[in-house]
């Protein structure tokens, strides 16, 4: 053929390459679908977790606020203070509240010992919690183990962690 040649009618009627629609974005492929439900449940889960943790949290930040008051001022009577108020909210929150609110001296004790500590509040250093928090602040509080008490009341805590 030449350059001057007319093309043959068949080729005349040729039309360029028709392309495809890009592809839609909706909907998208399982494997996408699936991805965002691992992101959204791992998000909720996160929350919820972090929700139910939040009350163990601010009572273990209590519970070193009250010692580091205590090494400052070496007051037992205020530390028992801080950690029956600490114990008895906490409880409260995590019991059902008719069966807490009512509990005082002996009774208390052994409802904490019942949810956590095996005879460390009635017999151990926490029986302290019966009497101490009631005398003045300041007066002699020989019989408080405090390194004691603190450490069986953040086992008491997290053994009630939600």
């Amino acid at each position: 053929m030449t350059a001057d040649a007319p093309l043959p009618p068949s080729i005349d009627q040729l039309r360029d390459i028709h392309l495809p629609p890009p592809p839609d974005m909706w909907p998208p492929a399982p494997i996408v679908l699936l991805v965002a439900l691992a992101v959204v449940l791992i998000a909720a889960w996160t929350v919820r977790r972090h929700r139910r943790q939040t009350p163990l949290r601010r009572a273990l930040r209590e519970l070193d606020a009250l010692a580091r008051n205590h090494a400052a001022a070496q007051d037992p009577v205020t530390l028992a203070r801080g950690i029956s108020r600490l114990l008895r909210n906490y409880a409260r929150s995590r019991f059902p509240r008719e069966n807490v609110a009512r509990l005082a001296g002996a009774d208390w004790l052994r409802f904490l010992d019942a949810h956590g500590t095996h005879g460390d509040f009635t017999s151990g250093p926490g029986r302290v919690l019966d009497e101490l928090p009631y005398r003045p602040p300041g007066s002699p509080g020989e019989d408080a183990d405090a390194v004691a008490l603190l450490r069986i009341t953040r086992q008491w805590l997290r053994r009630n962690a939600p």
